[in-house]
């Protein structure tokens, strides 16, 4: 006996990766997907070829399973170097119209570099950022002027900045407004309260939140796959599993300067045309960092990124 399979194409957004697979939503439902073989393999050096909030073609069968079999066009998305060496890249998630990046000065400790290296991808894609800085309500008296410092100068340079408290409810509002009709990725390290930050501007979300380490005062992984969440205040929320480390990738070193706005708008005053702002003289970039026009934190971010000599994959300069 013959039987006939019929197949029929349908669009979606993926919503979930879930290691094996993938949640794609479409008008009517929520469908578990894979991706075709040739899918993963055609020129994609990447951990994931699709991505959460990727617009999807998929071939249903009369059995109602999907195939993932093209990715439509992006927008934009966001990526940093995979830690698996065998490939090249991670896509944190595609098609957004904002990051949120969670900042914590401790339990657990973020660097401004980690921060920059993460503001660096963002602006290379012009995917604007709003920097939250978390848990304001743990900070000693000694603490707060090192927070409100850094504040005023990602402000400065122009960033969006909210303190916040999950426990107090502190920036929530401003939050939830940043939030509303957008599709926004939430990034930081594990431990910094992205998943308590979604509950709190969505009390009915009910996510789960995880405990930090005692022994190294970093979080624990609660968020293993990236999800997209629906918020009934008209939002999407990408919420990204932690992460440990942002390699930057797919940017040329003398290009990186470009995606630092302040170093961007001076850096017209140097001697040189092509002064990459480490050794040249009369670099104007190096000078307003000794007048303090330029916070030294960033100037040395920047220079952690361009003197890297690990990324190989990177035009040197």
């Amino acid at each position: 006996m013959n039987y006939i399979c019929n197949y029929f194409m349908i669009t979606g957004k993926v919503i979930q990766s879930t290691g094996s697979g993938y949640i794609v939503k479409t008008e009517s439902e929520e469908l578990y997907c894979s991706i075709r073989g040739k899918l993963r393999l055609k020129g994609y050096r990447s951990t994931n070829p699709v991505a959460v909030g990727d617009n999807v073609e998929i071939e249903m069968s009369d059995e109602n399973t999907g195939v993932i079999t093209k990715i439509l066009p992006r927008k934009n998305c966001i990526i940093r170097r995979s830690t698996n060496l065998s490939k090249q890249s991670h896509i944190l998630a595609s098609n957004i119209d904002q990051a949120i990046f969670v900042f914590t000065l401790r339990n657990p400790v973020t660097t401004t570099t980690f921060l920059d290296r993460f503001l660096v991808s963002a602006e290379a894609y012009s995917i604007p950022t709003i920097i939250v800085f978390n848990k304001a309500d743990i900070y000693s008296e000694d603490e707060y002027p090192a927070i409100a410092e850094l504040m005023s100068v990602y402000n400065e340079i122009g960033y969006q900045v909210i303190a916040s408290s999950a426990n107090n409810k502190l920036g929530i509002e401003a939050l939830r407004s940043a939030l509303k009709d957008k599709t926004s990725l939430i990034a930081g390290h594990s431990g910094v309260g992205k998943t308590s930050l979604i509950n709190a501007v969505s009390p009915g979300s009910n996510l789960k939140i995880g405990d930090i380490s005692d022994a190294h005062h970093t979080g624990k992984h609660t968020t293993t796959f990236a999800k997209m969440h629906f918020l009934p205040f008209n939002a999407w929320i990408i919420d990204s599993p932690g992460i440990k480390a942002y390699g930057i990738i797919e940017l040329k070193k003398e290009e990186i300067y470009h995606y630092y706005p302040e170093m961007f708008k001076i850096a017209k005053s140097c001697k040189y045309y092509n002064c990459t702002h480490v050794n040249e003289p009369e670099c104007a970039v190096k000078k307003a960092v000794e007048d303090g026009e330029i916070a030294w934190w960033r100037y040395k971010s920047y220079l952690n990124i361009v003197l890297d000599e690990n990324d190989k994959h990177r035009t040197k300069l």
